[in-house]
């Protein structure tokens, strides 16, 4: 499983992403290549440019057609982290130019007829069908009325396939994102000044973790937003990877106290083991009733610990007791904790942090005579979900022994 994992410290943006996939080393040519078959009119390039004494690369986007007045006004959409006195965002609406505009449709079209291959076309639609969306619900309009206007759209339409094709050309599987740096302060769109993060990047992020952090400009741009939105898994610290390439794509300030970068790694989640952080919570009980002990246990798997032991003590004065040991996510110490105290006579408990590591299983359906029960398989070896057994054993009144045997034989027949 190869895995894109996107640091977003310094913010994101859609050039940034594309020249950070292709430092990683999605081939430019090929990518480039993708983008002239959209036929937008562009020139494209890329630049060695850096940021804090990081290398990095920019990605240009360049329309040569563009009136003198429109130079000024429209810098690339969800490129520039320049923002000075003007800002793309807000002017792909702007109606009053009379220059063509590309609605949410037209694009939608554009993408459809382009020859780059498929999965390509499918993620950039659905990154553009999330900025599309964002963009209607700030201005109060339908989907299909949204309008970016011809250089605004340009640009995101580049960005948005280029970042996609980036990931194909590098066989990413998954995308992965950590907190996102959004920036504070304002924004000089053609509407007025909006505030930072704008509107429709907050409404991307929407239930996503996010910051503000440095300088007081935009770091996140609604492209940017769109992309991670769309196509990140999940969001929060890198999963366990073997890392195999790193790149970065530079925006387009260079900030004196940050590298004004997009970091990606790119690396291969290995298959065989899953490491992740566990709590082992241990108390020493040596006055509770093996009653009490059965249904406290029985209430922490019900609050999600990932398994619960009881192993007898001989403990001080030569008292007999049990120690209580719950392995649980870092997340639910302080639920499952509370249920030791409730539950049982013990006045503390110990906490240690400890590494798991789980072999990589899932479930697969087998029919038997007795009707369908789960195997659980792993790279080491399958077995019967005991649990599915069990209910069958009971319900139709045969031995658990010949339910387990039949569900292995079921098992093995598929395999051979």
């Amino acid at each position: 499983m190869k895995v894109a994992y996107f640091d977003a410290f310094s913010g994101v943006s859609g050039d940034m992403t594309v020249a950070a996939l292709l430092d990683a080393g999605a081939d430019a040519k090929k990518l480039i290549h993708g983008l002239e078959h959209l036929g937008l009119g562009a020139a494209y390039r890329v630049e060695k440019v850096i940021r804090c004494g990081i290398t990095a690369l920019k990605f240009h986007v360049s329309v040569d057609d563009r009136p003198a007045d429109e130079q000024h006004h429209h810098h690339h959409h969800g490129h520039e982290h320049s923002h000075d006195s003007d800002h793309h965002h807000g002017h792909r609406h702007e109606q009053t130019h009379d220059h063509s505009h590309r609605g949410y449709s037209q694009i939608v079209q554009l993408i459809q007829k382009a020859r780059i291959p498929a999965p390509v076309k499918e993620s950039s639609i659905r990154v553009f069908t999330a900025l599309g969306e964002a963009e209607a619900q700030v201005h109060g309009i339908p989907l299909e009325a949204v309008h970016f206007h011809e250089v605004g759209a340009v640009d995101s339409i580049a960005d948005i396939v280029g970042a996609c094709l980036g990931l194909y050309l590098l066989k990413v599987d998954q995308v992965y994102c950590s907190p996102v740096n959004v920036g504070s302060g304002t924004v000089q769109a053609a509407h007025g000044v909006m505030p930072v993060p704008t509107p429709a990047t907050a409404l991307l992020l929407r239930d996503k973790p996010v910051y503000a952090e440095g300088p007081a400009m935009e770091l996140t741009t609604p492209t940017g937003a769109a992309i991670v939105a769309a196509l990140a898994a999940g969001f929060g610290p890198m999963p366990s990877v073997a890392i195999k390439a790193v790149g970065y794509g530079a925006g387009t300030k260079d900030f004196r106290d940050r590298a004004n970068v997009l970091r990606v790694t790119i690396g291969e989640k290995s298959e065989s083991t899953e490491a992740r952080t566990v709590v082992l919570i241990e108390a020493n009980i040596d006055d509770a009733s093996p009653q009490l002990l059965g249904y406290a246990m029985d209430q922490l798997f019900a609050a999600g610990a990932l398994d619960v032991t009881l192993t007898p003590l001989l403990m001080k004065k030569n008292r007999a007791g049990h120690m209580l040991t719950i392995v649980a996510k870092p997340e639910d110490r302080e639920a499952l904790a509370g249920i030791v105290f409730r539950e049982t006579t013990t006045l503390g408990v110990r906490m240690t942090t400890a590494e798991r590591r789980t072999l990589a299983r899932e479930f697969v359906e087998v029919e038997t005579a007795f009707g369908g029960i789960r195997m659980k398989v792993s790279p080491n070896g399958f077995a019967p979900e005991f649990d599915d057994c069990q209910a069958i054993a009971r319900q139709k009144g045969v031995p658990l022994k010949d339910v387990l045997s039949a569900a292995n034989a079921a098992y093995l027949k598929t395999r051979s």
